[in-house]
């Protein structure tokens, strides 16, 4: 089984065709809807009391549940938007809501979880909630700019205590103070990450392991409409896909990058979480056979 904590959003997300209010969002969505397809999924987080009805039955039709707790107040919401290339994002608003309070608890059901991701989330509980599992083979984490210019050490702390951290190139050069992708992830990995995964969004991204570095592109699209949570999605299918084969060797995680790219090609092609609860695990598959085809030279 595989654990995802994280959050869950109610999002307003502006691209230059539409604006969606109050779409289900969050890191931890994306990610454990993406991995669902690969692995059963349990989904820690919190939401508020005005949180859909609706919302809740389309969670539980792909992860499930017991991990996600009604708190009072509001769900966390998010408000951001795209410039007409859809590759520059701008956060209008964050509001953390009952994520300020939240003290997330780990279901019995979850505790003998193999593999854990830690989705984007305060940096603190991640690295308080890893220790409440019994038995985990493989931990991975996430992280933005919001935790990275508020808990800068937190997050440092965290990365200690995971076994690979995805990050985009952006906020990998924020945390790490470094210009270059390579020093970043050499920074990372004295951290105490022994995996660095820094993605670079529509250009793929770069993996680095003990003597390697695998850069893997991303998938071409022409149909591209809400980039909202591909990179999520990416790390879902990814940790998702390793907890399946019950494997991270270095094969695996190659193998494993190489669905995180179909998934977060999926992701992009529809507007908010649309994008993932459309298709079905042929889908993945078939993207994924067409990437090999792509990549092989």
């Amino acid at each position: 089984m595989l654990t995802v904590f994280g959050s869950v959003a109610l999002d307003t997300i502006r691209t230059p065709r539409r604006i969606l209010r109050g779409a289900l969002g969050g890191a931890a969505t994306y990610a454990a809807v993406a991995a669902s397809y690969f692995v059963r999924t349990g989904l820690i987080a919190g939401v508020g009391e005005d949180f859909p009805k609706r919302y809740r039955g389309l969670l539980g039709r792909h992860v499930d549940l017991r991990g996600l707790a009604a708190c009072a107040g509001k769900t966390f919401r998010y408000d951001g938007g795209y410039d007409s290339t859809l590759s520059v994002r701008k956060t209008f608003r964050t509001d953390l809501n009952v994520l300020e309070g939240f003290r997330p608890q780990v279901p019995d059901a979850y505790r003998g979880s193999r593999f854990v991701y830690l989705a984007n989330n305060d940096p603190e509980q991640n690295t308080g909630l890893i220790k409440e599992f019994d038995r985990v083979r493989f931990s991975m984490c996430d992280t933005v700019d919001f935790w990275i210019s508020t808990k800068r050490a937190a997050v440092i702390k965290m990365i200690k205590s995971v076994d690979m951290v995805v990050i985009n190139d952006e906020e990998a050069r924020l945390l790490t103070k470094e210009p270059n992708l390579v020093r970043c992830a050499k920074r990372m990995r004295g951290w105490g990450a022994r995996l660095v995964v820094i993605k670079k969004g529509e250009h793929g991204s770069l993996t680095f392991f003990d003597d390697e570095i695998f850069p893997a592109p991303g998938f071409p699209l022409e149909g591209v409409v809400d980039p909202t949570g591909a990179g999520d999605s990416f790390a879902g299918a990814m940790i998702g896909r390793l907890a399946s084969k019950n494997s991270t060797s270095a094969s695996s995680i190659r193998e494993a990058v190489a669905y995180g790219n179909a998934m977060g090609s999926y992701a992009v092609g529809g507007y908010g979480l649309g994008g993932l609860t459309g298709i079905r695990g042929a889908d993945v598959s078939r993207r994924v056979r067409a990437y090999r085809r792509m990549t092989r030279f």
